[in-house]
């Protein structure tokens, strides 16, 4: 009698196709892995060469969900819609937390036992002065609700762990801060650098940011799977800076000149408001949007010891993953000498 054919179980990745998933699948072709499936609403012929297998599909959709989970052993979920526009606060929504619920949900009938789920350090770092908080620091929700992005995050982190927590799941949750690095085709992430380099930034702002090279994070997804613990949080990111040092390091890399304009916080977001209600008020599209103004007040620093000391998290230097990032721009959306310098 011949021996019963067993199948070998896959890891899912959800949105395997975006900025960081898609080093998160590269990551696992590069280590050999060759039961890969992604859903995406479409997966590139390069990942099916590779022996990836497509799924194609959305979040938002019970069958197709259904249909991804099965025989699966762990899931990537990084499936996600990024804005900082809050009138796409329903479609965010949709996808964070109505899609989470679904995935959860699929994936405990399917008896799927782990996942790693993509969420943002805004659910836990933003903060009004500059403070350095880390994962035991209460999320600053005041801050959090005037940002459909952030909130629709930090609900999916806990529909997450409302829905994926029968005996034998694991759920880690990994919270990078702003994604830079080559390869974000979609703009996703890279954008506030790409508008440094064409002169669109008119003043630079009095708050502070965190970034992160998305390869290293990729990394860190990896790693998430085996040594992430069950329903931890970690935060991912290289290095804490003001507006003014980050645009002092874009413009010595690149030779483009930062903006010479300092606006303070008092006259910066009504000033903002009042232009995106201008042009909203008669259907044009706003040189300013002014939630991104709002954030750029703030400060998105903390600290990554927690997933340096766990996951063996190790960003490379900064100045690396700008100078990346400024090549693939130039490369890819601005053509070499465009914006070039002085």
């Amino acid at each position: 009698m011949p021996a019963k054919k067993t199948t070998k179980k896959k890891i899912l990745v959800t949105g395997g196709t975006g900025f960081l998933g898609t080093h998160v699948v590269r990551r696992f072709l590069d280590a050999g892995e060759k039961n890969l499936r992604v859903m995406a609403s479409s997966v590139p012929v390069w990942m099916q060469d590779e022996g990836v297998e497509a799924c194609v599909g959305s979040v938002t959709s019970e069958e197709d969900v259904a249909d991804a989970v099965k025989d699966v052993s762990a899931i990537y979920h990084l499936a996600g819609k990024v804005s900082r526009d809050n009138s796409d606060a329903a479609m965010m929504n949709a996808v964070h937390v109505q899609g989470t619920r679904i995935v959860c949900e699929a994936a405990t009938k399917a008896k799927v036992k782990t996942m790693v789920l993509a969420s943002s350090s805004g659910t836990i770092a933003i903060s009004e002065k500059d403070e350095i908080p880390d994962e035991t620091f209460p999320p600053p929700m005041e801050l959090i609700s005037k940002f459909a992005y952030y909130a629709s995050k930090f609900y999916q982190e806990k529909t997450a762990l409302e829905n994926f927590s029968e005996k034998g799941q694991k759920l880690v949750i990994l919270n990078p801060s702003l994604l830079l690095g080559p390869g974000d085709e979609r703009l996703s992430s890279t954008k506030p650098v790409l508008d440094f380099l064409a002169r669109k930034i008119p003043f630079t702002p009095s708050g502070g940011l965190n970034f992160v090279d998305v390869r290293d994070t990729a990394d860190a997804f990896i790693t998430a799977l085996e040594k992430g613990k069950h329903t931890e949080k970690y935060l991912l990111g290289a290095a804490n800076m003001t507006f003014a040092q980050f645009f002092g390091r874009l413009e010595r890399l690149s030779g483009v000149n930062g903006p010479m304009l300092r606006v303070p916080k008092s006259i910066s977001i009504p000033a903002a408001n009042f232009v995106d209600s201008f042009f909203r008020n008669r259907k044009k599209a706003s040189p300013i949007e002014a939630k991104e103004v709002e954030q750029a007040e703030l400060f998105w620093y903390f600290d990554s010891a927690k997933a340096e000391e766990e996951l063996g998290f190790a960003p490379r230097d900064p100045q690396q993953t700008l100078n990346d990032t400024i090549k693939y721009l130039r490369k890819n959306f601005l053509g070499e000498g465009v914006f070039g310098g002085r």
